[in-house]
């Protein structure tokens, strides 16, 4: 259904959007062998098993397979990285005794991760190559007020995580739905605000960081409200990337919940700013084991294809790495290699484009 209202085109455009570079999750192979000996269902949880900081193979690796192939313009396979721009400084956080949240930009937690060191100028290498793009995903990955207060009321688990240098045990009942992931969620009039300030020097941050602005932004946990894609307008970013669904923070009567707001491709909010829905999906390690993932993009390109829709392709940066795991990122990368041919040998007119490269054509009006 999500392809049929909205913009089309006759063009056969490809752009993959990927999630949570820069953002920090399980730090290290012995990390999560030590929270499975202690009990912890990190095997069951796809982000606590995989996810971690992109190191040099990590990226390496990627940008081979993305520069595997070329579409009908003589451009390689690109990746809309979307960024975070900085993780909780641990240190400083424990040395106020938890009373005040600091922050570190991702770029000095890459340098303390082993096998890191050259990670961001492998970013940059990516980006001048043209396989990279960064786009704003977020200040941080984290709700920063209730993960505080949980530290101050001294929670065990978020304790035990924050010792071992993460945010969440994601694989454990929390407060939050999403582990203190939902970075833009709010409970009060006074949490929203600060959402609106988060984002401003999110943005700030990201603009001192790549050299500039983003033109696409896009919800941590898809969770995120009207007031924010005013920050998002006054800073500059015309499209918002998305699934069918957005999840809008409500508190009636003292209870929390989400309101769902749908939205589809080419479709512009008051504030002329056009929404970016994802339509297909390259996620192995977030499907069922038995899913043909390759398979299972390549049908709904078709279908995308067919209802004239760019296909607009999730795969977040965990079906990347291979830090926690070797043998995911061996796998996924020969999947993904073969999902890239087969398009291009599929669609000898594939056009590989960006999240703001594609929201650019819409907004030209042009099909």
């Amino acid at each position: 259904m999500q392809n049929l209202p909205g913009w089309r085109t006759n063009r056969k455009i490809v752009v993959i959007e990927s999630d949570d570079w820069g953002s920090i999750r399980m730090p290290s192979r012995q990390v999560f062998d030590s929270l499975k000996n202690d009990g912890y269902q990190v095997e069951q949880d796809p982000f606590l098993k995989f996810d971690s900081l992109a190191s040099e193979s990590d990226l390496t690796n990627l940008f081979e397979v993305l520069s595997s192939v070329k579409d009908i313009n003589g451009k390689h396979a690109k990746i809309t990285a979307n960024t975070i721009m900085v993780n909780p400084d641990f240190e400083k956080i424990k040395a106020s005794d938890f009373s005040e949240y600091h922050f570190e930009p991702f770029t000095k937690t890459l340098s303390r991760y082993p096998n890191h060191a050259r990670s961001f100028d492998l970013w940059k290498e990516g980006m001048y190559n043209e396989v990279f793009h960064p786009q704003f995903h977020g200040r941080e990955h984290l709700n920063v007020g209730r993960w505080m207060k949980a530290l101050q009321m001294n929670d065990p688990v978020v304790r035990h995580a924050f010792n071992l240098g993460m945010i969440s045990i994601s694989s454990e009942p929390s407060e939050m739905r999403f582990g203190y992931m939902e970075a833009l969620d709010h409970f009060s009039p006074e949490e929203k605000a600060e959402k609106q300030a988060v984002i401003s020097e999110g943005l700030e941050l990201f603009r001192q960081t790549f050299g500039y602005s983003s033109g696409s932004f896009i919800a941590c946990c898809y969770v995120w409200d009207n007031e924010i894609e005013q920050v998002l307008q006054k800073n500059g970013v015309k499209y918002i990337q998305g699934v069918a669904q957005q999840l809008l923070p409500q508190t009636k009567n003292n209870v929390h919940f989400y309101k769902k707001k749908y939205h589809y491709i080419g479709q512009r909010n008051s504030l002329s700013q056009s929404y970016l829905t994802r339509n297909t999906y390259f996620e192995p390690c977030l499907l069922p084991e038995t899913t043909d993932n390759v398979g299972y993009c390549m049908k709904r390109t078709e279908i995308a294809f067919k209802l004239r829709k760019p296909a607009i392709i999730a795969s977040h940066r965990l079906n990347f790495i291979g830090g926690i795991h070797p043998e995911n990122s061996d796998r996924n990368l020969k999947l993904f290699r073969n999902l890239l041919v087969k398009i291009t040998q599929k669609w000898p007119d594939v056009e590989f484009m960006t999240s703001d490269e594609l929201g650019n054509l819409i907004d030209s009006r042009v099909s």
